[in-house]
Parts: C-alpha cells; sequence; structure tokens
C-alpha cells in the first residue's frame, strides 16, 4: 500500500515513495507486459507476411496447384546427329564415357569376324547413332518411375537389336576391326543419290549459271 500524502510546509505535495517490495512487483509486471506486447509485435508481422505458395493437391498426379504457375517442362532429347558444334561434342564426350565405362565392358563381346567393333566408332554416323539411342533408352528405362521390369524391357527392346546392328558381320563396322591383334578403321561408302536428286541439283546448277535475258553473253 502507498504511502500517505502529507503537504510540504510550501503546499507542495510530496511524492509516492513505495516499499521496495511493491516496487519490485511492478517491475517484474511491466517486464511481462513488455514481453508480451513484443511477441504479439512478431504475431502481427507474421500474419502480415504474404503466405507461402501451399503445395498443390494434385502434385503426385503431375498438375500444377491452382493458380500457380505450371512446373517447367524437362529439356527434350534430341537425337546427337541433329546436334552442331560444341553442343554435339559435348553429347559425344559423355556419350562415349557411357560406351567405354559401362556398355563395352559388360556387353562389349569378343571382337572377330562375326562380331567386329571399331577404336574409332566416334567417326561412323550411323554407329553413333544407334548408341545414343541406346543411351537416351537405358535413362529412360534405369528410372523408377520405369517399374521393377524397366531394365529388362530395355534389354529385350533395346540393347539386342541395337548389338544385332551395330556389329552385324556385314554392318557398318564390318571393314573396320575383326581382330584385336588388327586395329583397323574404314569408312563404308553409302549409295549415291538417287537420279531425281541428281537431276534436281543439275538443274538447279544450270539455272544458277546461265545469264540473265537481258545480259549480253558476250
Amino acid at each position: 500500500m502507498s504511502e500517505s500524502v502529507e503537504p510540504s510546509e510550501c503546499g507542495e505535495l510530496e511524492p509516492v515513495r513505495i516499499p521496495d517490495p511493491h516496487l519490485e512487483g511492478i517491475e517484474a509486471s511491466v517486464r511481462r507486459l513488455m514481453e508480451q506486447s513484443a511477441q504479439h509485435a512478431q504475431q502481427l508481422d507474421h500474419l502480415a507476411a504474404a503466405p507461402a505458395p501451399a503445395g498443390s493437391p494434385f502434385a503426385a498426379f503431375g498438375m500444377p496447384g491452382l493458380g500457380g504457375p505450371p512446373p517447367a517442362a524437362p529439356p527434350e532429347p534430341r537425337p546427337i546427329l541433329e546436334l552442331d558444334g560444341e553442343e554435339r561434342e559435348d553429347e559425344l564426350d559423355a556419350l562415349s564415357d557411357w560406351v567405354d565405362d559401362f556398355f563395352l565392358p559388360v556387353y562389349g563381346a569378343e571382337v572377330t569376324t562375326a562380331a567386329p567393333w571399331c577404336l574409332q566408332w566416334q567417326e561412323h554416323d550411323d554407329v553413333v547413332a544407334w548408341l545414343h539411342a541406346l543411351w537416351l533408352a537405358y535413362q529412360q528405362h534405369k528410372d523408377p518411375e520405369a517399374g521393377l521390369s524397366g531394365l529388362f524391357v530395355w534389354h529385350r527392346d533395346f540393347l539386342t537389336h541395337a548389338i544385332a546392328a551395330i556389329r552385324a558381320p556385314g554392318g557398318p563396322l564390318s571393314a573396320c576391326m575383326t581382330s584385336p591383334e588388327r586395329p583397323a578403321h574404314r569408312l563404308l561408302p553409302g549409295p549415291p543419290p538417287s537420279t531425281r536428286t541428281e537431276m534436281a541439283t543439275a538443274s538447279a546448277a544450270e539455272a544458277a549459271g546461265s545469264p540473265e535475258p537481258d545480259e549480253p553473253t558476250s
């Protein structure tokens, strides 16, 4: 309880003096009020902040959330023969790593006349195309989304046909190495262009080289 206030000789009121135990209680109450005020301020700041985007309930089905931007589509793989310059060189380097580190040690049968090979297979465009397609299919079928039978499907539907085409006795590597002791490399010439293409090319060249009607020929 506060002390009584008595007027001084000058007629002024003396300040109220509160006993120490009461003062400590008031200080503790003020500290609690300040802490509660700080907590309320933090809650108000949190409520005023923009809400984080909620996860889509359709995410399991590959669908974006309502009102949200659609997920970025992964880059579509392109056939390696359609690539140019540095992009093609980078893809060929990655393919060579897969062929040398995985494909040949596991599936590279002995080199014979019935199963030729070439140490410079990167210079055979048809072989590069076959191996690149086989590599892309391998990446797809080893993905968990392909299921437990994914790699079996890759072996059955892709690996067997690719090896048969690449290493056939009369295939693209038949003029290359047929014995490990005799490395060889030779590109087999392909068929010439069709007669229709030859005629169209000749006509275009003749039209490009013919003078204009008003141009003197001398």
